[in-house]
């Protein structure tokens, strides 16, 4: 197994590309090593299957698409209410859209979890520790609401990126004057949040 780090982390972003655009069933290693510009059966040398290759991915995107921590400590210097979730919200957005193809990938690993139970298990694990952890990291921030508050934003963000990463036009107009994605995330922690007051 080789073990060059940088080419390993070359040949998981490549996947990463690789499933966004063909989906799990052009995840080859032989479609990784064209996209990483290296010759075939480099891959082959780096992961021990697909598996560990799906694994890598599933890591790789979790780092990708994580907040950064300088933009999450400037948020936490402003009072903790609807308006600070709004915005953590939108940064969510914001990452989702800047790396759009991270985030399909990582919706290519939903549905080939749906396939496949090994990968289910492990992705369920990962998902579920994600969700736990805004859970706690809602709670310890003081902010409204408590989990249950964290898990219908947590379904309805999920909803409205995959919309508006796969299919944009669908909302668009269906609430006059509110914008998309913008506005929609205003009504949905206006929606889900409570009053600070309660």
């Amino acid at each position: 197994m080789a073990s060059n780090p940088q080419r390993r982390a070359a040949l998981v972003d490549a996947g990463v590309e690789v499933l966004a655009r063909e989906g799990a069933r052009g995840l080859t290693f032989r479609a990784v090593d064209g996209a990483a510009g290296v010759p075939v059966g480099t891959a082959s040398n780096y992961f021990t299957g697909r598996d560990d290759l799906l694994r890598q991915i599933d890591a790789r995107l979790h780092e990708r698409l994580a907040p950064d921590p300088e933009v999450t400590a400037g948020l936490l210097e402003t009072p903790r209410d609807r308006r600070l979730i709004t915005a953590f919200m939108h940064d969510l957005m914001a990452r989702a859209q800047r790396d759009r193809t991270g985030y399909l990938a990582l919706l290519e690993m939903r549905l080939e979890a749906t396939r496949r139970p090994e990968l289910r298990a492990s992705y369920t694990k990962t998902v579920r520790a994600d969700l736990e952890q805004g859970m706690e990291f809602h709670r310890g921030a003081g902010l409204p609401g408590g989990d249950e508050t964290v898990t219908v934003l947590y379904v309805a963000m999920l909803g409205l990126i995959l919309e508006h990463l796969t299919l944009p036009d669908v909302l668009d107009g269906v609430l006059p004057g509110v914008s998309v994605p913008h506005g929609l995330i205003e009504r949905i922690v206006a929606t889900i949040v409570p009053p600070e007051d309660t």
